[in-house]
């Protein structure tokens, strides 16, 4: 039988392991992306006329390096403006997510990236949002970059 002192020793070595191993886990992409883009985005459909959607449209954004160069600076600057997804006008001001690190933004994008169509579906890296957030454009040359990118390539 366990003494008081061992059994309390016990549950204090089970409680500071958990909490040291709780505090390391990352936290989920579909986690990250619900307390940060879900907000406007919901699902990934987006709100129609004000919010457009990203399941089935950013996977093929990001096919190109073109198009991931663009997404991560979406993700670092924002982006203003009026906008076409998938045929449908947009007016939609998207503030910038500086906050959250390289690593969590590049999980959220290729977790949206994996829900569309695309196989393999395109992996953003924390070195691609490392590079995007070492120039700070604003949001209109962000939009700017959407338009010359969708005159290259259309984008969905």
């Amino acid at each position: 039988m366990m003494s008081f002192h061992s059994t309390r020793s016990a549950f204090l070595a089970i409680g500071a392991l958990s909490l040291l191993l709780g505090g390391c886990s990352p936290k989920s992409p579909k986690n990250l992306y619900g307390s940060n883009c879900g907000i406007c985005h919901h699902s990934g459909d987006g709100m129609p006329g004000s919010v457009p959607p990203l399941v089935g449209r950013l996977d093929r954004i990001a096919g190109t390096a073109e198009g991931r160069k663009y997404l991560a600076d979406v993700l670092m600057n924002g982006v203003s403006g009026p906008i076409m997804a998938n045929g449908m006008p947009y007016e939609a001001e998207m503030p910038p997510f500086r906050y959250l690190k390289d690593d969590e933004v590049a999980q959220i994008l290729s977790w949206l990236s994996a829900r569309g169509s695309t196989q393999p579906a395109p992996v953003m890296t924390k070195e691609d949002i490392a590079a995007a957030r070492a120039v700070r454009k604003s949001a209109g040359m962000v939009a700017e970059e959407r338009e010359n990118l969708n005159k290259l390539s259309p984008i969905p």
